[in-house]
């Protein structure tokens, strides 16, 4: 079955669209591209995120966003020269703007409209993936565990799978793992602080640190650094979910407010993430033998150093080596994940997620074609 999956994370870059072609035993990719935000569309999502704002605002972008990522999905199939008609399914986890994962008020807010993609393409779409884990009494998240267990696991080397998006995630796969031995959670920021910092540092001329040059250029702010890892949630056991919540508007404005010059701050944010990264897996995977980097992440030479350096026993990779793209292997995991929906199959870990059980994620809208 072809199936394109749709993927806009928390460092609000874009969207990544990856098409392909799975059953039930072998998944091989035939396409992927990243469509970027505007400007304009970031802001907004960036305004309408952990925020109080008016129901009509979040009803509008929810529509705006469906409409653009059926175009992401034609344009994928335009540069890639992928028929539109051989697309049998759509996965599309949507652009989250809220998510709160732990406790009794646990509840989560994908936004992109199923029904404008299936109207705009004519193909069944499986989305609100998170939802029916948190029903379950799960966190909602991480979901990519169950397809990391899938591509990544090993009969004799102990694996760890690290995501850094956004946030940053971590998949424990013990050599010879079954899906009840994997635990997987977020360890704390990925890109989403440095993205932020950067931003403001250029006033908004970088979204990102290019190669991890602005952390090079600053210096270490040693004492901030010790004050950002005494926090809790490092040491708390999985499973545990992070986001916008605890790394957005509020913590830039803490880190700020202590005066350090931009590239400086820059460079502690990237000993941050790394050093949270090794953390959780020192913690919670003792005897990792390879880790291996997917996402946006990956590209950042400063932060990717820094990892190797926290983890000298491991071996630090990216997914490329096993033919998934960093880039796309998200958008892969969300057409898997929508795949095992639409054959009625479970597609969370509960060892993962914390839900009572494994269920079928999602909801499915039915296309006119």
């Amino acid at each position: 079955m072809r199936v394109a999956g749709i993927m806009s994370g928390t460092s609000l870059d874009g969207i990544d669209v990856a098409i392909a072609d799975i059953s039930a035993r072998s998944v091989k990719t035939v396409a992927h591209a990243s469509i970027p935000y505007s400007v304009a569309i970031r802001e907004r999502i960036l305004a309408v995120s952990n925020t109080e704002c008016r129901t009509s605002t979040i009803s509008q972008l929810n529509f705006e966003l469906g409409e653009l990522y059926a175009k992401a999905v034609v344009e994928t199939c335009r540069r890639s020269k992928v028929p539109l008609a051989s697309v049998e399914l759509v996965g599309s986890h949507g652009q989250t703007i809220y998510h709160q994962g732990r406790g009794a008020n646990a509840n989560t807010l994908q936004i992109g409209e199923s029904c404008v993609i299936a109207e705009r393409l004519g193909i069944p779409v499986v989305s609100d993936f998170r939802t029916r884990d948190i029903a379950a009494g799960g966190h909602g998240a991480p979901l990519v565990p169950f397809v990391d267990h899938m591509l990544f696991r090993s009969a004799n080397r102990s694996r760890v799978a690290l995501n850094i998006g956004g946030i940053a995630n971590i998949t424990v796969l013990p050599r010879n793992a079954a899906p009840e031995d994997v635990i997987a959670f977020d360890t704390g920021p990925g890109n989403m602080v440095i993205d932020q910092l950067v931003t403001l540092g250029t006033n908004g001329k970088e979204p990102f640190d290019r190669d991890g040059e602005m952390a090079a250029e600053g210096y270490l702010v040693r004492v901030l650094l010790e004050k950002l890892l005494r926090a809790d949630y490092y040491a708390a056991p999985p499973p545990k979910t992070a986001g916008r919540e605890q790394y957005g508007k509020d913590f830039i404005r803490m880190l700020t407010k202590s005066g350090y010059p931009i590239p400086d701050l820059v460079a502690t944010a990237t000993a941050f993430t790394a050093a949270t990264i090794a953390m959780g897996i020192e913690s919670f995977a003792p005897g990792t033998e390879e880790v291996i980097v997917s996402g946006g992440g990956a590209h950042n030479r400063q932060l990717m150093v820094q990892i190797e350096a926290f983890l000298p026993a491991c071996r630090v990779t990216t997914s490329a080596e096993f033919g998934v793209d960093p880039d796309a292997k998200e958008a892969i995991a969300f057409a898997i994940l929508a795949f095992r929906t639409w054959r009625r199959l479970p597609g969370n870990l509960p060892s993962a997620t914390g839900a009572s059980r494994p269920v079928l994620l999602g909801k499915v809208t039915y296309g006119n074609k």
